[in-house]
């Protein structure tokens, strides 16, 4: 299973994921979160990270259109993750540039499958995440049974609260036919030891558990 880890704000600790073999670094471009990356690393050093294997996502929340593109370049991104509420016609003008991840704060009882279907032709993939105050990630898991038994049919990412702890309950939920279009999960706070600044410890114990689920 592939990992993207989020609020990175280290080249140091991006570039430690790389060479343990996670996909996915997360850099949030929300300056009300507190790992807004620009409070940690400059463009030019987010732009310079370069890994093996490691892709660099940038999380944005109702930027506009030109912010989103224009960072994109000036940090070479290589995937968007949208997390406020754009729209489908908005999402489409990033998915002509780049790649799109639309994420989706999910309720005990959302229709999942209602409220991706205007979607579903535009975004590249999915992340479900747990509905909260705000906008970004709460730390909390939503009820993963709320996808059981759906038939996503587009790529997504898991997250929401996911800990060190978790591992068993990701090779069940694996199991589950809903899964064969789990891309890959997404940790975050969970593995923190202060905002933006990785467990690596941790990290290291937990992404071997993960990657041949």
């Amino acid at each position: 299973m592939r990992i993207k880890v989020c609020g990175m704000t280290s080249t140091e600790q991006v570039l430690q994921l790389d060479e343990m073999g996670a996909e996915f670094a997360g850099f949030i471009f929300y300056p009300k979160s507190p790992r807004y990356v620009y409070k940690f690393m400059p463009r030019p050093e987010v732009k310079k990270i370069k890994g093996k294997v490691i892709n660099k996502v940038g999380v944005f929340v109702n930027a506009t259109v030109e912010e989103v593109l224009q960072t994109v370049d000036d940090c070479g991104l290589h995937l968007v993750q949208l997390h406020g509420d754009e729209t489908p016609k908005y999402c489409e003008r990033i998915a002509n540039y780049v790649g799109v991840v639309k994420a989706f704060r999910l309720r005990e009882e959302d229709n999942v499958l209602w409220k991706v279907k205007d979607y579903m032709d535009i975004a590249d993939m999915f992340l479900f995440d747990t509905e909260g105050a705000g906008y970004g990630g709460t730390g909390k898991q939503f009820d993963w049974n709320i996808l059981r038994g759906l038939q996503i049919g587009k790529p997504f990412f898991l997250s929401g609260g996911i800990g060190p702890d978790d591992a068993a309950k990701l090779a069940q939920f694996a199991k589950e036919p809903v899964a064969k279009d789990l891309f890959s999960i997404d940790v975050n706070s969970k593995f923190e030891t202060s905002p933006g600044i990785k467990d690596m410890e941790v990290l290291t114990k937990f992404i071997p558990l993960i990657k041949p689920l």
